[in-house]
């Protein structure tokens, strides 16, 4: 699959570039975002993929984030796509900013219009490592992923119905328990239909309940001052609780005084590349 290059700039001795594709699922032109640290010019390094949160694209975290000291330190490759299929022309794609464009919630759409290119899921879990895999010095058996909000809920899915792909996951603050908030609510209704029942295949706190795969060390951070956490969208509390009961281990950090934003991600970024640098160099 022919890659071509927007953008490419030193950063920490390696390169954080960005790519556009066709993609087979998505049905579109996608970009996303690779940081290769020079250690990759020699060896093949570990991947780890970020998934972001609404409204955003594969610029925000790597303009925002300050992961690439750490990542080059540490010698990870990490992988930034978009959030959602772009430019598709489907009626009422723009027209909020919590669904459709920039909100594809990482599911596979099951519903009209959304279920030809809005299959974020498999885009994420199979299209994307593929198209890595074949194109950049990576160890295809050494893979993480982590990510923010929507995205938070992309990586525990991801993780959650994919025992051992993924060597360890992590989030800030994650949209948990979808099923039981308005934002998962309006996506899911909208992308999974009116079936109820459907919807717990992408609910973290859900799947929790019923993993039987390897260990999966879990981190999470999240603000204690987020105004999303107060306004009931997130609902850590519900996946902690399913964790406990399933003794599946899950470090919880609940950060006093910060909010949603990318400063609250950039205070503790270089935690979560250290949990993934331990897993994936074991």
């Amino acid at each position: 699959m022919a890659l071509k290059e927007i953008s490419s700039n030193k950063c920490f001795e390696g390169f954080q570039k960005v790519f556009e594709h066709d993609s087979t699922e998505l049905k579109c032109k996608m970009k996303f975002g690779i940081y290769l640290p020079l250690k990759s010019e020699s060896a093949k390094c570990p991947v780890v993929y970020w998934l972001s949160g609404l409204t955003c694209t594969e610029q925000n975290v790597i303009t925002k984030a300050a992961f690439h000291q750490a990542a080059s330190e540490h010698g990870l490759i990490i992988v930034a796509p978009d959030t959602s299929p772009r430019g598709c022309n489907i009626d009422g794609e723009e027209d909020s900013w919590d669904f459709g464009t920039g909100a594809g919630f990482y599911v596979n759409a099951t519903e009209d219009p959304w279920k030809t290119n809005y299959r974020m899921y498999s885009y994420i879990v199979d299209e994307l490592p593929h198209l890595i895999n074949g194109n950049f010095p990576t160890d295809p058996d050494r893979v993480s992923i982590f990510g923010h909000s929507m995205g938070g809920h992309g990586a525990l899915i991801c993780a959650l119905k994919n025992p051992g792909k993924y060597k360890t996951v992590s989030a800030f603050a994650p949209i948990c328990n979808p099923i039981q908030c308005p934002w998962g609510q309006k996506a899911f209704s909208g992308y999974l239909g009116p079936d109820t029942s459907k919807w717990e295949a992408y609910d973290a706190t859900q799947l929790v309940k019923s993993y039987s795969g390897p260990k999966l060390d879990i981190l999470i951070d999240q603000g204690k001052d987020d105004q999303f956490l107060a306004a009931g969208q997130l609902l850590p509390d519900n996946f902690i609780a399913a964790c406990t009961e399933r003794n599946i281990p899950v470090v919880f950090r609940l950060q006093e005084g910060y909010d949603h934003s990318y400063f609250f991600i950039t205070t503790f970024i270089n935690d979560h590349i250290k949990h993934h640098g331990k897993y994936l160099h074991a």
